[in-house]
């Protein structure tokens, strides 16, 4: 075996005989850019909403609360998909989500999560798994459409103003006090959580 190894290593060092190096170079250019290029499409084709709910479980369960929400529908038109909020912008924060949503498929292929009682019955987690992503990323994906700073309280109901204000004060993230958002808040929350 490492007799194979050895050969393999030296052929690949070897110049070759029949081709040039700039050809060699040109051939590898291109195949390195249809490469990154299919890598891309791919990473943006799993970030379409239609791709999110083509599983039933999402389909039948979360999406159908998220249409009820102001990520949705509301006065401006502005609709956050679900990878707007669960899939960040910056590309190895992306990479790294992807990666953790790899572990998400297994429960969907190991049927876990497959019917709405076995979905209700995980959900609580489900949440809290995303609530502490949230938390510990600051609710960065929040933070690509909302800002304190882009934040104009005078235009806010007063309940709304003094949170915000608040919580700016209080170094809070958009999660700690918005869950529920865009999905109903899972039986069983904990009282600090509701």
């Amino acid at each position: 075996m490492a007799g194979k190894i050895a050969g393999l290593w030296a052929a690949l060092k070897k110049p070759s005989a029949k081709y040039s190096l700039v050809g060699l170079l040109a051939v590898g250019f291109v195949s390195g850019v249809f490469f990154w290029g299919g890598f891309n499409t791919v990473m943006e084709a799993t970030n379409t909403q239609e791709f999110c709910i083509s599983c039933h479980e999402m389909r039948d369960n979360v999406y159908p609360e998220y249409k009820k929400t102001i990520h949705y529908s509301n006065r401006t038109g502005v609709r956050a998909a679900c990878s707007d909020c669960h899939v960040p912008k910056e590309w190895t924060h992306k990479m790294v989500r992807k990666i953790q949503a790899s572990r998400e498929l297994w429960g969907k292929l190991m049927g876990t999560i497959d019917t709405k009682e076995k979905f209700d019955a995980h959900r609580l987690r489900l949440a809290e798994n995303e609530w502490a992503r949230m938390k510990a990323n600051d609710s960065r994906e929040c933070r690509n459409c909302h800002s304190f700073d882009g934040m104009d309280t005078e235009k806010q109901k007063l309940r709304g103003a003094k949170m915000h204000k608040l919580g700016q004060e209080e170094k809070k993230t958009c999660i700690d006090c918005h869950k529920g958002i865009a999905h109903s808040k899972p039986k069983g929350m904990k009282e600090d959580d509701e």
